[in-house]
């Protein structure tokens, strides 16, 4: 069964940084499309980065040049690097899975139920 665990969210000052790490379980983690999603309060989920199989990276244009998503496939996590943080990037994070996308086609498609997804880790900027 496939499990993602987020962490690494917290409150913070805008301008700084932080980074959240999604430790998956035991699955042919290396040949998924991994990637980080949020959800601010009444507001749809939306993609912020993801990664695929081969290392191929998306952002989302509001992220770019501030984030930086990665993956250890020998210890199973993904990460996301978040600098010059803003207000506007207050929302739960989510970590999701999936087996049959590119980074890109996530970053746009992938929404629950399909795919696999972590509980979230909030993020608070202020």
């Amino acid at each position: 069964d496939v499990q993602l665990v987020e962490s690494g969210g917290g409150s913070v000052q805008a301008g700084g940084s932080l980074r959240l790490s999604c430790q998956a379980s035991e699955f042919t983690y290396s040949s998924y499309c991994m990637g980080w999603f949020r959800q601010a309060p009444g507001k749809e989920r939306e993609g912020v980065a993801a990664i695929d199989a081969d290392g191929i990276t998306a952002y989302a244009d509001s992220v770019k040049g501030r984030f930086t998503v990665s993956r250890d496939n020998a210890k199973n996590t993904l990460y996301l690097e978040m600098n010059h943080l803003k207000p506007e990037d207050t929302a739960m994070y989510y970590c999701a899975a999936s087996a049959h996308l590119t980074a890109i086609q996530a970053l746009g498609i992938l929404r629950p139920p399909v795919g696999y997804w972590g509980q979230g880790t909030q993020v608070t900027v202020s």
